[in-house]
């Protein structure tokens, strides 16, 4: 008879452990195919249980097909001879993840969003009322490109704020710009050619190399990307932020925007993604119209998102296309689900249309204006003011800081880490490093404090 010492201190339930002991025996072969099982009566008896606890294990061998069971004859070790031979990983099978980052580090080229400033007191409020007025609504699975009164309250929002006139059913929601790409290169097709701004935000380039796009880069003058640039490279696709460049803080001035448009009407199939990823920070005078709004060829997919104006973490963001992709996009690609759970979707609408985005965003940018005000004076007034230079633009959440020193970049990089700074050099920005300006760096205040930079400029005199 067998013997298996069950435990009633094991967390598992005991019909869980005798079966992981009794494929255990069959599998080393203690128990060989044919072999006839202890009836659940006698075996129940032999190990201190219940019948039903061995009815239980036997039924699960069954179902996994170590066992099988013959009517009046009794339970049987299953022939497994046909069954393929499983080997030990090659490799050891060891996870490599990615460093995890400190919460100690001050970091300086970031782009979080200040967790003190998020509107949490409204969002729970709106989240109570979402749930209690609309609770059916919300299990009842989302359209592809998003709930029709979260795409209408950004459809107004943008009439209001970007004087944009766009048709909610070319809004397609999604949880983060990094899927709205793999989106795109989808709808777009893999024969395009994309070409990234050079400065740009790395992760672009990368999104676009996993998809398997054809992606270039061209190279920027003063007023942006240039016509010249995209022709060099055989460009079908520019993919540009004209309203706040990152990392060079440039805004296209309008008649580049217009050369660009022209550009992409020369030729059918041509478009341009327009990311206006920080246009609600604009902290001088009106935001600058986007250049879907001048765009009278429908050749503008215009991109944005709410990790900039509410939190990092939301992770919602949206696209808006031409008529003829939105169409295309509906006959094609209605097949995926929207990636942005309902819950969010119809809380983030009622926070939208109720007025309250527009107040959060209000009293942002007098937040963003105050703290970049008195991080300038802090830098203009610090002893080791005649060391660096602040390059600044007036508009979004950053600006360069260029360094006299005689050190080389990745070794001041370097160094600042070792005492906790985190701060990028531009060149890390650059599809060819060798290009970008030495000695220059990127500051990105969105959630800096003024003590922060006190101490990162305190360390960064010691060191140069």
């Amino acid at each position: 008879m067998l013997t298996y010492a069950l435990s009633s201190e094991d967390p598992r339930p005991l019909y869980e452990q005798l079966v992981d002991c009794l494929r255990e025996d069959i599998l080393s072969g203690q128990l060989a195919s044919g072999d006839r099982l202890p009836s659940k009566r006698s075996f129940a008896g032999n190990l201190g249980v219940s019948s039903i606890t061995v009815e239980s294990a036997y039924n699960r061998l069954i179902d996994e097909g170590y066992v099988l069971s013959e009517p009046k004859k009794g339970y049987f070790v299953a022939d497994l001879s046909d069954r393929p031979q499983v080997l030990p990983p090659a490799s050891g099978g060891e996870i490599r993840l990615p460093p995890v980052q400190t919460t100690a580090l001050t970091d300086l080229s970031g782009n979080r969003t200040p967790v003190e400033r998020f509107p949490f007191s409204v969002w729970t409020h709106l989240m109570r009322e979402t749930v209690s007025e609309i609770g059916e609504d919300l299990l009842v699975p989302s359209p592809c490109g998003g709930v029709r009164p979260l795409r209408e309250a950004i459809a107004a929002h943008l009439a209001s704020f970007r004087g944009m006139r766009v048709d909610p059913d070319q809004i397609i929601i999604g949880a983060g710009t990094e899927y709205l790409y793999g989106l795109l290169i989808q709808l777009l097709g893999l024969d395009r050619v994309f070409c990234l701004e050079d400065p740009g935000y790395r992760k672009i380039a990368q999104i676009y190399a996993s998809h398997g796009a054809v992606c270039h880069w061209a190279q920027m003058d003063a007023s942006g990307i240039t016509v010249t640039g995209l022709e060099a490279v055989g460009a079908d696709i520019a993919h540009i932020s004209p309203t706040h460049h990152f990392p060079t803080g440039v805004t296209m001035p309008v008649s580049r925007r217009y050369e660009l448009l022209a550009w992409a009407g020369v030729q059918p199939g041509r478009y341009i993604i327009e990311d206006d990823y920080d246009s609600e920070f604009r902290l001088t005078g009106r935001p600058i119209p986007s250049l879907q709004s001048i765009d009278r060829q429908e050749r503008v997919i215009y991109m944005n998102t709410f990790s900039k104006s509410l939190a990092s973490t939301i992770r919602i963001s949206y696209m808006i296309l031409p008529p003829a992709l939105a169409d295309a996009f509906y006959r094609r690609l209605a097949f995926y689900s929207c990636t942005v759970s309902n819950f969010d979707q119809y809380t983030l609408a009622r926070f939208i249309s109720g007025g309250y985005f527009e107040k959060h965003v209000n009293r942002m940018r007098l937040y963003y204006a105050r703290l970049r005000r008195q991080l300038l004076q802090l830098m203009a007034e610090a002893p080791i003011a005649e060391k660096i230079d602040v390059l600044e633009r007036d508009s979004g959440l950053h600006f360069l800081l260029r360094i006299r020193t005689q050190k080389p970049d990745e070794q001041l990089r370097a160094e600042l880490l070792a005492r906790g700074i985190n701060l990028l050099p531009i060149s890390v920005y650059y599809h060819r490093p060798e290009d970008a300006p030495a000695h220059t760096f990127v500051l990105n205040y969105s959630s800096l404090s003024v003590p922060d930079l006190e101490n990162a400029l305190s360390v960064l005199a010691e060191l140069i």
